[in-house]
This record gives structure tokens, sequence and C-alpha cells, in this order.
């Protein structure tokens, strides 16, 4: 989907679109380091991988490049909704693995159930991958029979691996006096930072360019600048900020961001009072309005002119 503002830059698609897209794809040096860690962890022979991060620091974008890395003969269980209890965890691990829902499903049947699945696939050469995303709102219980899941072994090695990613406070949940046991079992973490100023500037040029830009990225380097510092580094951040920059240079008919609007869009993404209230386009209404106005003026005049010319051709 073109933007608003496509048009105006020579852009052909969104360039700051927050929704995954295989295509937008940036890696910088530490979404590297956290591939790294996580590739080493599945070939650790069990044990749990932890990966954290700030909201909108790219755990997903990393997550998805390790599932297209992820050897071949290692089978994946990607559970994406973490708050479950104990029982619908199991059910949905065996549901990602392919198996059938054992008899009664009380906690043992399912444990053996999986313990049956991993032994078959250990004696095929397969390894088993468990991921679970947004791990940070995994309860106590939950966690604890995550542990217990790791003592499925044989003589030689553990059958599965376990994979947590989430935020800040799965470091601190791991880390509590309660699960100690879990902790020592982790084998490899990571936290993910936010992006460098540099990389920041490398983030929006990548995307423009995907988007279809031809010239010269339309931030100046002081905007590019004040991009790093108001979204602190946050990809997703990024993403909102410049959205908003580019689509006001657009209402304000501007070629080039600078500062002061980087300044401005950053005022409305964090919903400040000043935004809020009345604009900081030096305009009535927000930013939003104004783009809005520009592209109904602009439909009004296509509109006019066609109107025009089908009363002319009219005898």
């Amino acid at each position: 989907m073109t933007p608003l503002y496509g048009a105006w830059f020579g852009l052909q698609r969104e360039p700051f679109s927050i929704a995954p897209d295989p295509r937008t794809l940036f890696m910088s040096e530490r979404h590297r380091e956290a591939l790294a860690h996580l590739l080493y962890g599945v070939q650790g022979g069990g044990g749990f991988v932890l990966l954290t991060g700030e909201i909108g620091a790219g755990k997903t974008t990393v997550s998805r490049c390790f599932l297209e890395q992820v050897p071949p003969h290692c089978q994946v269980a990607y559970v994406f909704n973490p708050r479950q209890t104990v029982h619908e965890l199991l059910a949905s691990i065996c549901q990602e693995f392919g198996l059938e829902m054992p008899m009664g499903g009380s906690v043992k049947a399912f444990v053996d159930a999986l313990n049956t699945f991993l032994l078959a696939s250990h004696a095929q050469g397969r390894s088993s991958v468990l991921i679970i995303d947004e791990a940070q709102a995994l309860s106590a219980d939950v966690l604890e029979q995550l542990r217990l899941l790791t003592n499925l072994e044989t003589h030689e090695r553990k059958l599965l691996q376990i994979v947590l990613i989430g935020q800040p406070e799965l470091r601190t949940m791991v880390a509590s006096s309660g699960l100690e046991q879990l902790a020592q079992r982790v084998i490899a973490r990571y936290h993910l930072g936010p992006l460098s100023a540099t990389d920041t500037a490398r983030y929006v040029q990548h995307r423009l360019s995907v988007a279809g830009l031809a010239g010269p990225v339309p931030f100046d380097a002081a905007a590019l600048k004040r991009v790093h510092e108001r979204s602190r580094g946050v990809p997703r951040r990024i993403n909102l900020l410049c959205d908003r920059a580019l689509l006001g240079a657009y209402a304000t008919e501007r070629r080039q961001v600078d500062a002061a609007i980087v300044e401005r869009a950053a005022a409305e993404v964090d919903g400040e009072p000043a935004a809020v209230a009345g604009g900081v386009w030096g305009a009535p209404g927000s930013l939003q309005r104004t783009a809005w106005l520009a592209g109904a003026g602009l439909a009004l005049t296509l509109g006019a002119a066609w109107l025009a010319a089908q009363l002319m051709r009219q005898p």
C-alpha cells in the first residue's frame, strides 16, 4: 500500500509500516549477535535460551531469522500466547509438535506423550525446540513445569531445547530466588539493546530504499540525529516517528525533513499536550487533519477537472 506522501517522495510502498515484512528486514550488529546466541543455544543440547529486549527492539525480527536458519534436523514448536495454565500450555506444545491429544488430559498424560515423541525423534536423529514468545507473561507454575520438561533426557543428552523470548522483566523473573533451579539451566542469554545513532541512520535509509526511494534520503543529518534521540534507538518507535515526520513534510509541502519537523512529529507520536490540544504544524488541527485536508483538496481538484471534461464532451 502506498502512503499518502508516497508520490511526493517517490515511494512505491509504505517505508515505515510496523507490520512484519521480510522485505524490510534490517539486521544490525546487535541483532546478529542475538541471532548467534539463539543458534548457539539450539546446538547446546538442552536447557534454556533467553532473548530479552525492550518493546519494539526487534525480538520478533530476530526470532523470524532464527526460524529461517534452524537446522533441517530441528523440529520447532512455537507458542505465541503464554497466558495459559499448565494444562493449556502442555496441550499447545503437543499441538505444535503435531501430536494427538492424550486421553484424560492430565499433566502426566501430556508429559508422557511428549516424552514418547521426543524419544522417537531423538532415535531418528532429530532434535526438538520449543520457542515461547512474550515469555514474561508466564506464571511461576508454568515456568516450573517448563523446567521439569528439561528433565526429559537420555543417557547422552536432553531431549528438549526451550527458547524464551520476552521483555526485560523476564530476566528479573528468572533471577528470582524461586526460580534458581531454572536459572541454572540457562545455557545462553542475550539482551537486545537499542540501535546506535549510526545504525538508526542506516535503518532509515534501508527502509526507504526498500520502499522504492531512488534519490537521496529525505532526512537531513540533524533530523536523523533527532530521530535517534526521540526514538531512543527502538526500531518500532523509529517507524512511527519517521512515518509521522514524512507526513508532516508532505502536509507542509517540503521535500526535506529537518530536525524541527522530527520534533513536531515526536510531539504527536508521544501525545504531548501541545500536539493533542491544537496541533503542532502551525495550523488548526493535528497532523492527521492537515494531511487529510491536503488529500481531500487534491481529490476535489481532480474531481472538478474530471467533471469539467465530461461537460465539455456533451453536445
